[in-house]
C-alpha cells in the first residue's frame, strides 16, 4: 500500500521556501521610502536658505539706497554732526588769535607812557604790513641785509665799516670780554643787539647774564628792561646761539611779548628748525624776521662767495634775503672783493627791510 505524502508538509515547506522573498522586497519598499524622504527634507531646507537669503538681500539693497528711516536718521546725524565740529573749530581758530592781538594792543600803549621810543612802538603793529609791501615790490631790485655778529670792540666794528659796504653790526651787551660793548653803538645809526640765549652747549650757557629757559618771567622782563637802558635807540635784537631758548614756547613768547613792550624786534637767527618764533611772531600779528643763510660756517674765501651767491639768488627768487656772518678775518676778505656778486641785489641794512 502506497504512502501519500502528507499536504502539510508540502505547504508548509513552500511557505518556508517564498517568506524569504517577501522579506527582500519589504526591504526594498524601505529604502526607497527613507530616501524619498531625505530628497524632501534637502529640498526643503535648500528652499529656506533660498528665503533667507533673498530676504537679506533686499534689506541691504534698502540700507545701500537709504530708503529705511533708520540709515536716513544715521546719516542725517553724521552730517549735522560734522558740521557743528567744523563750525566749531572755525570758531576756534579765529577767536585765539584776536584774543591774543587784542591784549597786545592793549598792552603796548602803557609801554609807550614808560619809555622815551614812542615812535618806534607805533611803528611795530605795522611791521607785517611793511613786509607784504616789500614781497610785492618787484620795482626795484631785491634786496639783501648782511648781519655781522658777536661784535664787541672797537677793532671789529671799525674793519666793518672798512668795508664800505652796507652791513649790521650785532652788538653783544656787557660780558666778561667786554663790560662796555654797549657804548659801541653810541651815534651809530644802523645796529642791533646780539643777545646770548640757552644752547644746547653748557659751554655757551656760562656766558654773561645768558637767558635760560627756567629763568621766571618776572627775570626775563627785567633783563629786557636793561637792555633797553643799555642801548636806548636799539630796535632789533637776535640770538646768539639759543637753540634751547628760541624752542621752548613758554619762555620765547614771554620774551617776545617783553621785547614788543620796549620797543624791540626780534630776529631769529635760526639756530634751530624747531623753532617757536614763527609761531609767536603770527599770534601777535608781526612778521616772521629771521636768517636765511649763514656765510661764513668755512673761514676761506671761496666758500664765503659761495655762500653770499645763495643770499644773492634767494633775495632774487622772494624779492629779500638775510644773511649772517661773523667779524674774521676771511669773512671781511670775502666780503670786500664780492662786488660782482652783488650787482643783482640792493645791499641794506635790516631796518631798511622792515620800518
Amino acid at each position: 500500500m502506497a504512502i501519500r505524502p502528507k499536504k502539510t508538509n508540502s505547504r508548509s515547506s513552500s511557505e518556508n521556501q517564498k517568506t524569504p522573498v517577501r522579506k527582500r522586497r519589504r526591504k526594498k519598499t524601505t529604502k526607497n521610502s527613507n530616501f524619498k524622504k531625505s530628497i524632501f527634507i534637502v529640498l526643503g531646507v535648500f528652499m529656506m536658505i533660498s528665503m533667507v537669503s533673498f530676504g537679506y538681500f533686499l534689506g541691504q539693497n534698502d540700507m545701500l539706497n537709504s530708503q529705511t528711516p533708520i540709515a536716513q536718521t544715521y546719516k542725517t546725524h553724521k552730517t549735522d554732526s560734522r558740521k557743528k565740529l567744523l563750525e566749531d573749530l572755525s570758531k576756534t581758530k579765529t577767536h585765539k588769535p584776536q584774543e591774543k592781538k587784542e591784549l597786545s594792543a592793549k598792552e603796548v600803549p602803557k609801554a609807550e607812557t614808560k619809555t622815551s621810543t614812542e615812535p618806534l612802538l607805533q611803528e611795530i603793529p605795522r611791521i607785517k604790513i611793511q613786509k607784504n609791501v616789500m614781497l610785492t615790490d618787484r620795482t626795484t631790485k631785491p634786496k639783501l641785509a648782511i648781519i655781522i655778529d658777536d661784535v664787541s670792540t672797537r677793532n671789529q666794528l671799525n674793519k666793518i665799516e672798512d668795508t664800505g659796504i652796507k652791513m649790521t653790526p650785532s652788538i653783544f651787551p656787557p660780558s666778561k670780554l667786554s663790560m662796555t660793548s654797549h657804548t659801541l653803538a653810541t651815534g651809530l645809526k644802523h645796529y642791533m643787539i646780539h643777545l646770548p640765549m640757552e644752547s644746547g652747549s653748557a659751554q655757551f650757557n656760562t656766558q654773561y647774564k645768558t637767558l635760560i629757559t627756567t629763568f621766571s618771567d618776572e627775570e626775563i622782563e627785567a633783563r629786557v628792561k636793561e637792555l633797553r637802558k643799555l642801548f636806548p635807540t636799539a630796535r632789533y635784537i637776535n640770538n646768539h646761539t639759543g637753540s634751547v631758548f628760541t624752542d621752548d614756547y613758554h619762555a620765547m613768547e614771554t620774551l617776545y611779548t617783553a621785547l614788543r613792550k620796549e620797543g624791540f624786534m626780534f630776529v631769529d637767527s635760526r639756530t634751530i628748525g624747531s623753532t617757536k618764533v614763527p609761531q609767536i611772531a603770527e599770534e601777535f600779528g608781526d612778521a616772521y624776521v629771521a636768517r636765511d643763510i649763514f656765510i661764513d660756517n668755512e673761514h676761506n674765501v671761496p666758500y664765503i662767495h659761495r655762500q653770499l651767491q645763495k643770499a644773492v639768488n634767494m633775495a632774487k627768487k622772494k624779492g629779500y634775503a638775510i644773511a649772517i656772518g661773523h667779524p674774521h678775518k676771511m669773512t671781511m676778505k670775502a666780503l670786500s672783493s664780492a662786488a660782482g656778486i652783488f650787482q643783482d641785489v640792493e645791499l641794506v641794512y635790516i631796518d631798511e627791510l622792515y620800518r
